[in-house]
């Protein structure tokens, strides 16, 4: 497959982005076999036809066009500047409307107009951005009604109400391709039972949930794709807040009076994440099932998440899941497909036949997209019988921002990419 290029496009560095740079780039994310560099598997070869036309050349059919607009594994940069303790020291060899200018640690950092950008520029456009950190949900919000800060997302719900009523602020709200999920440790007793399993699922206050930790920006999830991407379905199964079934089925795996004691580990500092865990906690407690939740940074999860004794994991990790490109099936591969060593996948869940029908899947989507649409969900139904991931919320998004900040709402909040803000496409009212 041939990609044609626009002529006169800048890096940052000066130098002009053409064929070259565009095969050095994917090349050396392919080499360094990190982060989301596996996007590429179905890439055999890069060509350069001429300057400005770069060919990929594929072992096998897969939809291209998705996999180069990924979200995290398909950076183009100046190759001649792509040293990677280059890039760590604060440096950017990028060609978008800004350039990185400087940062000092969490607590700032800045990007300004690149004055070579291809697009151009007009009187009005916001030509620099100082990011800030400020974990304190109302100090962000002060911040905002004072004029001092312009944006910011994420507020914790309870303060939407204030920065609604305030004139000089607005909220934005846009969906997302982001959904929250409990996955269960399906390797260690006495989850690796699917009875249990799917028996849990029907004691999740999903509604509950929506209203109460997520205030009504969220939506049920049904089934492991949001309801934003394609592939979702609403012939999906799904499950439903149910104590009656929810009591058959413990009493089928074995443990009709409960006596279970489980522990799920969240995100430290993640209110939404805290006030589903207490919700869940508090359900399960009717079904005298004892839930122990821990707050924890994520690389700190993440290392027991991952320890090769499945039995000194977490029972339940609570966490968030989107696609790092505009399709469900890397999405799916990362979520419930077999990963040894575990990855993202960790519920641990390992199915044979899932694994060769994500693949199928994957090539459908290069020639037949709506076929491979009805493909996923048959392996999201599938893979919802054995019940190792728990699918809760499809979330939505919910910023503020200064009332005289215009602009298309997907320039504030894009569902392909999440909490990234286009500045290029937002102006200043005057």
């Amino acid at each position: 497959m041939d990609f044609p290029l626009r002529e006169g496009v800048k890096f940052h560095t000066g130098n002009v982005m053409d064929a070259y740079a565009v095969k050095a780039s994917i090349e050396r994310t392919i080499a360094r076999g990190m982060g989301a560099s596996y996007i590429w598997e179905p890439v055999e070869r890069i060509e350069v036809v001429d300057p400005l036309t770069v060919r990929f050349i594929l072992r096998e059919p897969a939809p291209l066009d998705l996999i180069v607009s990924s979200l995290a594994g398909a950076y183009i940069f100046d190759p001649q500047f792509s040293d990677h303790e280059w890039f760590m020291a604060g440096n950017d060899s990028g060609t978008g409307p800004y350039r990185f200018v400087r940062h000092t640690g969490l607590e700032e950092a800045v990007i300004e107009k690149f004055d070579e950008y291809w697009g151009g520029w007009q009187p009005g456009q916001i030509e620099a951005v100082i990011f800030k950190y400020v974990p304190e949900d109302n100090t962000r919000l002060m911040l905002l009604e004072t004029g001092a800060g312009d944006f910011t997302n994420r507020l914790a719900i309870e303060l939407l109400p204030k920065a609604e009523a305030n004139p000089n602020l607005k909220i934005i709200q846009g969906p997302t391709w982001i959904n929250s999920q409990f996955y269960l440790n399906t390797q260690k007793p006495p989850l690796d039972n699917p009875l249990l399993r799917k028996a849990l699922a029907y004691t999740v206050p999903y509604e509950q949930i929506v209203e109460a930790a997520w205030g009504g920006y969220a939506k049920k999830a049904m089934g492991y794709v949001p309801y934003t991407l394609w592939g979702w379905s609403e012939n999906t199964r799904t499950y439903t807040y149910n104590p009656d079934v929810a009591r058959i089925l413990l009493a089928e795996a074995g443990y009709p009076n409960g006596g279970i004691e489980l522990t799920l580990h969240h995100q430290l500092g993640d209110e939404y994440e805290r006030r589903t865990a207490e919700l869940w906690q508090a359900a399960l407690a009717q079904f005298n099932i004892k839930l122990n939740i821990r707050a924890m940074p994520w690389d700190a999860r993440l290392a027991i998440a991952q320890d090769p004794d499945p039995n000194k994991r977490q029972d339940i990790f609570l966490m968030y899941s989107w696609p790092l490109s505009p399709s469900p099936i890397p999405l799916l591969q990362d979520n419930i497909g077999t990963w040894v060593p575990p990855r993202l996948n960790l519920s641990y869940y390992s199915n044979p036949l899932v694994d060769k029908l994500l693949v199928d899947a994957n090539h459908l989507a290069a020639t037949n997209r709506k076929a491979a649409a009805e493909l996923v969900r048959e392996i999201i139904n599938m893979v919802l019988d054995d019940a190792p991931v728990i699918p809760i919320v499809d979330c939505q998004q919910a910023a503020v921002a200064r009332a005289d900040l215009v602009g298309p709402s997907w320039a504030f909040l894009n569902p392909a990419y999440p909490r990234a803000v286009d500045w290029y496409h937002i102006y200043r009212k005057r």
